[in-house]
């Protein structure tokens, strides 16, 4: 016997906890590391598997749900890739095609410069800073008026009475979506991000959204001018003339209402199962949420944050990286959360500490595509955990016969449900 203790390639020594061995694939010098087999373990807590895989190296070549990919697990190699133009997140390079891009993937999150750059250029211009903060009052009454509603039952799911409807309330009333259109947005969304695994409810809530956008950008363009996002985006012209086609409107506000709510979502859910689950953090933010509720917002995006992998890059000609070659045309997928629990950038990194020191993270990403709306995230975030600590004083995870259970999104890292009392 050599370095592997099994014809399968197993680690040699004590037995691996997760279960890694590889190789299994056909590509020479590389393992193929299978994680499908770890099921609902894996979703439930990856960071064992990332973990392992990280003390292996910060690159490899894996097996998933969605196919076969290469994941990007350390800090370094991750913040790396995220702002390398020699990677392309234009799906259409893998099969050569010179079609337009549809009506929904018409958006900077799927384009390459020098399109992204013109996208980002002409929503930026209209999605602000300035804009975002007037948001900061009516984040707040939301917020109350959700609470109003909730802490008098003693007790709820937090995302389906809080952590959902305020970031879909508030994204919905930047882009200007009616009161009444409202209800569909959420159900819509969890079908898109492939929470069931039905691709036929997945393509059909695709295609609804898509059409209710058509009608509503139609009924803005149509109407009188209006103070709403979208409203803008219609109107915005660049200095040389450059305005948003129809079919980039509908992408854009598919990409803000999709994207612009399901990882506030998970930022307030996840942040405050982190709290419950270490106390003494929960008693000092509640007692000095001023000076520690940044550092706390920080420490939950690191920590178990919203994003689990950012959207998928491919690998335009052959690209080194993390001591491996990744072949031409081949998917890689950067793992935000891994990145962030890697001993290398962060110290104790499997500890939840809101005190801990200021450190850039990757969260919302890095590089071009950075996330637009971090910003209303934060503080949407700091907003909600702000007001429920303050008149939760109870706050407690309720006893319940199942476990917590999460999301089995490729992408987005949430919950099904967190049942609380206060």
């Amino acid at each position: 016997m050599d370095d592997h203790d099994d014809a399968r390639g197993g680690l040699a020594g004590p037995p691996d906890p997760t279960g890694l061995t590889g190789p299994t694939g056909d590509l020479p010098g590389h393992d193929v590391i299978d994680l499908t087999r770890h099921g609902a373990e894996f979703v439930d807590d990856p960071y064992p598997v990332y973990a392992r895989l990280r003390e292996r190296g910060p690159v490899h070549r894996v097996v998933t749900e969605s196919g076969e990919m290469w994941l990007v697990v350390g800090h370094d190699e991750a913040r790396t890739v995220l702002a390398d133009p020699r990677l392309s997140k234009d799906w259409r390079i893998l099969d050569g095609s010179t079609e337009e891009a549809g009506p929904v993937s018409a958006n900077m999150l799927e384009s390459d410069p020098p399109r992204h750059t013109r996208l980002r250029r002409l929503v930026a211009r209209e999605f602000t800073p300035r804009r975002v903060e007037t948001l900061r009052p009516r984040v707040r009454r939301i917020t109350g008026d959700l609470l109003d509603a909730m802490l008098p039952a003693g007790e709820a799911d937090l995302i389906e009475s809080f952590a959902v409807p305020l970031p879909l309330t508030v994204i919905c009333e930047l882009l200007g979506v009616p009161t009444l259109d409202r209800a569909s947005f959420s159900g819509w969304t969890r079908a898109i991000l492939g929470e069931t695994g039905d691709f036929a409810a997945e393509a059909a809530a695709g295609e609804a959204m898509r059409d209710y956008l058509v009608e509503l950008i139609e009924d803005k363009r149509c109407s009188r001018p209006r103070d709403d996002l979208l409203s803008a985006l219609i109107r915005t012209r660049y200095e040389d003339g450059d305005r948003l086609s129809a079919d980039e409107l509908v992408s854009m506000a598919f990409l803000l209402l999709v994207a612009g709510h399901e990882t506030t979502v998970n930022l307030i859910a996840n942040g405050v199962l982190a709290l419950l689950r270490h106390p003494a953090q929960l008693t000092a933010l509640r007692a000095d949420p001023d000076t520690l509720m940044p550092g706390a917002i920080e420490e939950m995006l690191r920590y178990d944050g919203p994003v689990e992998r950012a959207t998928y890059r491919i690998t335009r000609a052959p690209y080194p990286i993390g001591g491996v070659t990744v072949p031409a045309g081949e998917i890689v997928a950067v793992v935000l959360a891994a990145a962030g629990r890697d001993p290398g950038r962060h110290a104790a990194p499997d500890t939840f500490d809101i005190r801990r020191p200021p450190q850039s993270q990757l969260a919302f990403g890095h590089g071009i595509h950075f996330c637009l709306g971090a910003p209303l995230a934060r503080m949407e975030g700091a907003i909600a955990l702000t007001e429920l600590l303050a008149r939760a004083p109870g706050l407690a995870l309720a006893s319940v016969p199942a476990p917590l259970r999460w999301r089995p999104n490729p992408l987005m890292r949430g919950l099904h449900r967190l049942p609380v009392t206060f």
